[in-house]
C-alpha cells in the first residue's frame, strides 16, 4: 500500500481545484464533452509529473562517520592472526593455497603455507629483514625485505608495512585521515575521496554503507599502481572487519584474493614468531648473493 505524503494530498487539492474552475468557466459555454477532455488533459499532465517524481534520495551514511570509524580501527587494531584462503593469480600462472597469516604492526608479517602434511613453506618479515623457510629439504633463506622479496614469496608487492595495512583492511598508503580530502565524487553507489601527499602515491579511498570498500594508489602521472577491494564486513569484538580481501597489483599483472576464516585480533605475539633461526644442518641461503652454507648444529 503506497503512502500519502504531503505533496500527494497538495498535488490532489491542486487537480481538483483546478478541474472545478474548468467546469464553472465552461459550464454554459462549451460542450460538456469539451470540458470533461480539459478535465482529462489536466489530469494527464500532473499524473505524468508526479511520476517523474521519485521521491527523496534514500540518506547515505556520512562519510565523516565512515572516515571517523576507520580511523578508530586504524588506532585500535594492533595485532592479527587468522587461517585464510590465499588464491593468486599472474603470469606465472594460478595458486590457490590455505594460510595461517600472522601479523603485528607496524611491519611484522608471518604466513604459513599450509599443506596436507603439515607446514609447506614458513615466511617471516619486518621493516628490515625476510626469511624463508622450506620444511622439505631444511632450507632457510635470508634477505633484506622489499617488495620484491614479498612479491615472490608472500604474492603481495609491497614492502613489509604496506602489506601489514593491507591485511588490516587498512589502507596501504594511509594518508592522515584527519587531513582534508584533495577531492571527492561518486562511482555508483560508492563515495571516493582523494588525498595527496608529498613523495607518496595519491590515495583514492572508497566508502560505502559506511565502511571502508576500495583503496586506489595512483602514481605521479595518474596512472593506477594497485586497487584492494574490502568486503564481507563481520563484527569481531565489537569491531566491524572486513572478512574478503582482493587486490590487483596492475604492473606485475597480478591478483592475489584473501579469505579470512576467523581473525582473532589485538592478542599478544612474541618477538620469535617473526625470527627464523637455523637448526642442526639446515642449509643457509642469503637472498641476493651466491653463496651459501650449512648451519652447524647448535649455531644461531
Amino acid at each position: 500500500m503506497s503512502s500519502v505524503t504531503p505533496l500527494t494530498v497538495a498535488v490532489r487539492l491542486s487537480v481538483a481545484r483546478q478541474a472545478i474552475r474548468i467546469c464553472s468557466r465552461h459550464r454554459s459555454t462549451r460542450p460538456p464533452h469539451r470540458v470533461l477532455i480539459s478535465v482529462v488533459a489536466l489530469c494527464l499532465t500532473v499524473m505524468a509529473a508526479c511520476s517523474a517524481w521519485q521521491g527523496p534520495s534514500p540518506i547515505p551514511v556520512p562519510l565523516d562517520n565512515a572516515i571517523s570509524s576507520l580511523a578508530d580501527r586504524d588506532r585500535q587494531l594492533t595485532s592479527l592472526q587468522t587461517p585464510a584462503i590465499m588464491d593468486y593469480s599472474g603470469p606465472s600462472g594460478h595458486l590457490k593455497a590455505r594460510e595461517q597469516l600472522t601479523a603485528r604492526r607496524p611491519a611484522s608479517l608471518r604466513v604459513d603455507a599450509l599443506s596436507p602434511l603439515g607446514v609447506a613453506l614458513t615466511v617471516a618479515a619486518d621493516d628490515a629483514q625476510i626469511a624463508v623457510f622450506n620444511p622439505s629439504d631444511n632450507t632457510l633463506m635470508r634477505g633484506a625485505a622489499s617488495e620484491a622479496t614479498l612479491a615472490r614469496f608472500t604474492r603481495i608487492p609491497m614492502a613489509p608495512e604496506q602489506a601489514v595495512q593491507l591485511l588490516f583492511g587498512l589502507p596501504p598508503d594511509s594518508p592522515a585521515l584527519a587531513a582534508t580530502p584533495a577531492g571527492s565524487w561518486t562511482e555508483g553507489e560508492m563515495s571516493v575521496l582523494s588525498y595527496e601527499g608529498a613523495g607518496a602515491p595519491k590515495s583514492e579511498l572508497g566508502f560505502s554503507g559506511g565502511q571502508l570498500v576500495l583503496v586506489r594508489a595512483r602514481d605521479s602521472a595518474g596512472q593506477p599502481l594497485y586497487e584492494v577491494h574490502y568486503g564481507d564486513y563481520r563484527d569481531i569484538g565489537g569491531m566491524q572487519f572486513p572478512f574478503k580481501i582482493e587486490a590487483r597489483f596492475f604492473a606485475s599483472a597480478t591478483t592475489i584474493k584473501l579469505r579470512y576464516l576467523n581473525p582473532l585480533i589485538d592478542r599478544q605475539i612474541a618477538d620469535s614468531t617473526f625470527v627464523l633461526s637455523p637448526g642442526p644442518g639446515t642449509r643457509l641461503i642469503e637472498l641476493g648473493r651466491a653463496t651459501s652454507a650449512t648451519a652447524q648444529a647448535g649455531r644461531g
